[in-house]
């Protein structure tokens, strides 16, 4: 700025140099005559101050000079070199542009491109959850060890013992073998695993439970179900455990298994003295005592277990009964003194075989109307179902 304003000063001062009006023709024809030949002499340097102060002033204008390409400014789109990985003439999109650039040689390519919407909003991908929620969590699995039976299993866990046969799709009660990995049920009923078509309300109208049930054991919140998906049925019912085919009569001389003689037959008198256990060895145990509904004891004992004649009597009936006690024996003993076995898993005597006391009569199982390995064992007094009545067995055991 102070070298315009000499330069405008020098430019003021040639002016003041000019022709002044004059006093007299005389002077002013002399004063003339000289401004003329002034003026003459200095007309060069007046029009170089002129160019000078132009040239001044056009330089204070903005520059604009056109930069090709390779250089390092200049307007427009022609390519530019950045100084230094970066530049100022660069605007944020184009700085941005540069760098992804510069990131893509060194960096992998991304899994997925982020899409925009029209009005700028970013979307980008996010991972699906696939996880189908199911009761298979709450399932628990235990390892047979030596010595165990399904009874004490399930009564150690507090489900049923068919609750466990059901989740492990078990076909004989005397298959388990040490080591073998069984699954636990946490509550009585059924895991099924949902099939295609299987919905909430077709699941809870097919097994007989309540839908809400359903959902509560599970920790489900959502009612819709996936196939594949693995469900607890609370309370729900399988099939029966199969009953097994009887063994064949020990004693080919008696005929008419399956036959009986009416409650009657057998020694007329009882020679007296306890009757022995009805099943062999330890570990069984009274599950359901005699009480009003239940005219007997439920012994509980492994599958299988051997099932043997209180008292010496003669085999009134052996076979499969529609009574709900499935494959059973009776023996009567004298004196109007009957016994009963019920829910047998087999068979091994026949209708007029003599047996004695302590001597097998069967094995232990479920069979009939019953929801684990016991014998469900009876004292009548009188005929069996046919007159007679029954009573307390721990009254002769």
């Amino acid at each position: 700025m102070r070298s315009l304003g000499a330069r405008i000063a020098v430019f003021a001062h040639l002016a003041r140099l000019g022709p002044r009006p004059a006093g007299s023709p005389r002077r002013a024809s002399i004063r003339h005559r000289a401004a003329v030949r002034l003026s003459s002499e200095q007309v060069l340097p007046v029009i170089a101050a002129i160019v000078v102060l132009g040239a001044s002033l056009v330089s204070f204008q903005p520059a604009t000079a056109v930069g090709g390409t390779g250089s390092v400014d200049g307007p427009g789109s022609a390519p530019r070199l950045a100084i230094g990985g970066a530049s100022d003439r660069l605007d944020p999109f184009e700085m941005e542009a540069v760098a992804g650039a510069t990131r893509a040689k060194s960096e992998p390519a991304p899994a997925s491109v982020e899409s925009y919407a029209a009005d700028g909003t970013i979307y980008k991908p996010v991972a699906v959850d696939t996880m189908v929620a199911d009761g298979k969590d709450l399932l628990q699995t235990y390892t047979v060890k030596s010595g165990d039976s399904l009874t004490g299993i399930a009564s150690r866990y507090g489900v049923s013992m068919m609750t466990i046969w059901w989740a492990n799709k078990l076909t004989a009660k005397d298959q388990l073998r040490v080591g073998q990995k069984l699954t636990i049920p946490p509550v009585n009923g059924l895991v099924i695993t949902v099939k295609a078509g299987d919905t909430l309300e077709s699941l809870a109208a097919q097994y007989k439970v309540d839908g809400a049930d359903i959902l509560a054991v599970n920790e489900l919140e959502d009612p819709n179900l996936i196939i594949g998906q693995t469900l607890i049925l609370p309370d729900a019912a399988g099939a029966p455990i199969a009953t097994p085919k009887p063994a064949p009569p020990s004693r080919s001389s008696v005929s008419g298994g399956g036959s009986s003689r009416s409650g009657g037959g057998g020694p007329s008198t009882y020679s007296g003295g306890n009757f022995a256990w009805p099943l062999v060895g330890g570990g069984n145990y009274i599950s359901r005592g005699f009480i009003y509904g239940h005219g007997g004891l439920d012994i509980a004992a492994d599958y299988g277990t051997k099932v043997i004649a209180a008292a010496a009597g003669q085999v009134t009936f052996a076979g499969w009964k529609n009574n709900g006690g499935g494959y059973q024996v009776w023996i009567a003993h004298g004196s109007g003194l009957f016994t009963t076995y019920n829910h047998l898993a087999s068979v091994s005597v026949a209708v007029g075989e003599s047996v004695g006391r302590g001597e097998q009569i069967g094995r232990n199982g479920s069979s009939g109307n019953s929801t684990g390995p016991h014998t469900h064992f009876e004292v009548w007094i009188g005929p069996i179902w046919n007159g007679g009545y029954r009573v307390n067995p721990l009254r002769y055991l």
